[in-house]
């Protein structure tokens, strides 16, 4: 288990924001428990990723261990050119790459999931929804994030999915700052 500043960054190279990387985003399907490595390895080729983190925090014997564990278990993001997954391909880390066909949809995503970790929002791993009242939070330090509002053992959850995974995130949301977002209604829930 690593120490917590043993981690690899969640974004590579350290900028502002994942929409100022250049080149085409990839998903690779890692390893078993392989994501930290593969991020090593591409922070060290200098390719761009993001690999979105949870601290969990447990105890054993008398003991409290906290660790970082991708929210996306078996999966790591990258942006680049054609030699860039090329680079990927050659650790040997990576059970299957995943072409993403619309970049525009999946960056968007994916940055709604930046921007809540920016946030310092706690995401947990979610049931990815399928259907749902899509939301936007209009006050707070979440302000114009959108997902689709749960409602789980009383909370209120904002999920946000990633589609072409078929996995999702949330964080728990005051009921009061979010509004219904007008002409973007996700399907009734089962």
């Amino acid at each position: 288990m690593l120490k917590i500043n043993e981690n690899p960054p969640i974004l590579w190279p350290p900028v502002e924001s994942i929409r100022t990387f250049e080149g085409l985003w990839w998903v690779a399907h890692t390893k078993s428990r392989n994501e930290k490595v593969l991020a090593h390895d591409l922070m060290a080729k200098n390719i761009s990723y993001f690999l979105p983190m949870t601290l969990k925090v447990s105890r054993r014997s008398h003991r409290t261990f906290k660790s970082m564990l991708p929210l996306f278990t078996g999966y790591l993001f990258f942006c680049g050119r054609e030699n860039d997954r090329i680079e990927l391909l050659k650790t040997n880390r990576v059970a299957n790459l995943l072409e993403v066909v619309d970049q525009k949809t999946f960056l968007n995503e994916l940055a709604r999931i930046e921007q809540a970790i920016s946030a310092g929002a706690p995401l947990v791993p979610h049931k990815y929804i399928e259907k749902g009242q899509w939301c936007r939070v209009i006050a707070g330090p979440l302000l114009g994030l959108e997902g689709i509002v749960v409602q789980n053992r009383g909370n209120t959850r904002l999920v946000l999915q990633i589609d072409m995974l078929g996995q999702a995130a949330s964080v728990e949301i005051d009921v009061d700052m979010i509004e219904p977002v007008e002409g973007r209604r996700a399907q009734p829930s089962i």
